[in-house]
């Protein structure tokens, strides 16, 4: 299938985070008991460390589910956190844009990092095209927030915007809690949402996705049982008008999270729960 990609007219990008202040997944948009603005977990770099989204030979536990799920015609919007070149803008990032709420709030932030200094911004591209593969060859059209990361934004109003005409939007990110000792994913819905269609199939959306999650990686139960947190503060899903989730997929500050999203393997087996939740969801 063809791919859409989002070059955005307005470049973009991310107020730098501070230890101690809320998180900064989706542009000032995170979220968590415990998150902080620029979200960083410890741990050195693994031998297979990697942001390329290159290909990755396929280990004995890694779901190479494509091949017999059948996505044809549908449009799937994917939204890796931040951008590689948000933290040289400051003046850009901190520009305010509409919350989808009738407020505003600062265009984009850098993210976290890995206490070895490995960037969210990598992290979500990587998992983003690996993605992107697994749901091309089932068939889906993919629509990116971002052309590379390399750049700048796109604003948090238009990660949610840009995935006008999908079927539905996941918007990837990592978490950076203060403490190394939190750990877990956890699945992000706005409320209240749009309309009640709309936020019940996101919840739903959430749900499927956090299933499919919970096969391969730890829930933060601090976000309750099915480590799903309900937001109205995020623009990104406030400005959406298809089921919308943003998915924090670990602890970036925890040692074993953050070797497993600096790893190419680690990042694989993301892309593989985030595409089976999709999949689920259908």
């Amino acid at each position: 299938m063809r791919h859409r990609l989002l070059v955005p007219s307005l470049l973009a990008s991310a107020t730098l985070c501070l230890p101690g202040l809320a998180a900064c997944s989706q542009g000032s948009d995170s979220s968590g008991p415990t998150t902080q603005a620029a979200e960083t977990t410890g741990q050195s770099p693994s031998a297979d460390k990697g942001a390329d989204g290159g290909e990755d030979a396929k280990s004995g536990t890694a779901s190479a589910k494509a091949d017999d799920k059948d996505l044809e015609g549908k449009v799937i919007a994917v939204d890796p956190g931040h951008n590689g070149g948000n933290a040289k803008h400051p003046g850009e990032i901190n520009r305010q844009v509409p919350d989808g709420r009738g407020g505003t709030k600062a265009c984009n932030t850098t993210g976290t990092s890995t206490n070895s200094d490995y960037p969210e911004a990598d992290f979500t591209w990587a998992v983003a095209k690996k993605l992107e593969k697994s749901l091309t060859e089932a068939g889906a059209e993919v629509v990116l927030s971002r052309k590379d990361n390399k750049g700048v934004g796109p604003c948090v109003d238009e990660r949610g915007t840009f995935a006008d005409d999908a079927d539905l939007l996941v918007s990837i990110h990592a978490n950076g809690s203060e403490s190394s000792s939190v750990k877990g994913y956890h699945v992000i819905v706005a409320d209240p949402g749009e309309d009640e269609k709309t936020e019940k199939a996101s919840v739903d959306l959430a749900k499927s996705v956090g299933t499919s999650m919970g096969e391969e990686f730890t829930p933060n139960k601090a976000y309750g049982k099915d480590a799903i947190s309900r937001r109205p503060d995020l623009a990104g899903l406030n400005n959406a008008s298809v089921p919308a989730v943003i998915v924090e997929c670990g602890e970036m500050r925890n040692p074993s999270e953050a070797e497993l999203m600096e790893s190419k393997s680690g990042q694989k087996k993301y892309a593989d729960a985030l595409f089976d939740g999709i999949v689920d969801w259908f």
